[in-house]
């Protein structure tokens, strides 16, 4: 290896640190969702997450998307933010955490596809692999044999992750010379009002909330969407879309590290040499990925 590559290698590697606190934030979601929030309203909590953190960041930064344009911004929120965050949701209340969580880890595969599909970009052997492999552990590690696929809210969970790898790989293909939080505060902002339609439509009204329930959707608005999506936009201007897709399966496995420490839900030694199986995938993919970050 040369010591060009190294130091490539080497300086990105702060990057990805703090590109992978925006899925260990995400991963917190599951508990707080249904731990805290009223039940059954997938379009009313997708639209609180992201539309005040939408409008502060636009109000703040003040900058407009010039040279992207707003037909691509608009495909980039739709993606990114609107059609994502309403299938994530709708995945969470319809199916176990496992289930939507193995079908989302199919990212990084996904974005291949649509690299060597679009670009003609000959995937890396080693990232496919290991994308496979974490998929495989994510399976071993959530799956139960009782497990209930739900027709609508796996079509979501897939529907979801298909969503996030075409907005990821084209976040990166149509750079933007807006800062980070602008280019992080206008797709909020733009997603926030598609959900909104649906959350007024769809969704019963917000019972009476009570604190708990209120720092829980500003915890989902303030860390959960503006904090945690300009990481993950900072990350895809800096790194290979496919490190980034990777780092999405730290989400379920901070779900299951927080499932174990707040609710006494137990692991076995299985899931125990899956998670590592998980960490490992991630890990090479990130090593494969360097020479062309």
């Amino acid at each position: 290896m040369s010591r060009k590559t190294m130091n490539t290698m080497k300086a990105t590697w702060p990057d990805t640190l703090l590109t992978a606190l925006a899925p260990a934030i995400w991963g917190s979601t599951y508990i707080v969702a249904t731990e805290m929030l009223p039940p059954d309203q997938p379009f009313t909590a997708a639209l609180i997450r992201t539309l005040p953190a939408g409008i502060m960041l636009t109000l703040i930064c003040r900058r407009l998307p010039k040279t992207l344009g707003w037909t691509r911004l608009l495909v980039l929120a739709a993606l990114n933010i609107g059609a994502f965050q309403a299938l994530l949701f709708i995945a969470a209340y319809r199916l176990p955490g496992g289930l939507a969580a193995v079908l989302g880890a199919i990212q990084p595969l996904l974005v291949m596809a649509l690299a060597w599909l679009v670009d003609r970009r000959q995937p890396a052997w080693m990232a496919v692999w290991a994308s496979v492999f974490g998929v495989l552990g994510m399976a071993a590690l959530l799956l139960s044999p009782d497990a209930i696929w739900e027709p609508v809210g796996a079509m979501s969970a897939l529907a979801g992750a298909a969503c996030m790898a075409t907005g990821t790989y084209l976040s990166r293909r149509w750079r933007s010379d807006m800062p980070v939080l602008a280019f992080t505060g206008w797709q909020l902002l733009a997603g926030g009002l598609m959900l909104a339609p649906l959350a007024l439509l769809i969704d019963p009204p917000l019972p009476t909330l009570g604190a708990m329930q209120v720092l829980a959707y500003a915890y989902l608005s303030i860390v959960g969407a503006l904090l945690a999506y300009a990481l993950w936009f900072r990350g895809i201007a800096r790194l290979s879309p496919v490190a980034v897709s990777s780092l999405g399966l730290l989400s379920p496995l901070t779900a299951v590290a927080l499932g174990w420490a707040l609710l006494g839900q137990s692991m076995n030694g299985l899931s125990l040499l899956a998670l590592l199986v998980v960490l490992g995938s991630i890990l090479a993919v990130q090593w494969s990925a360097r020479p062309q970050a």
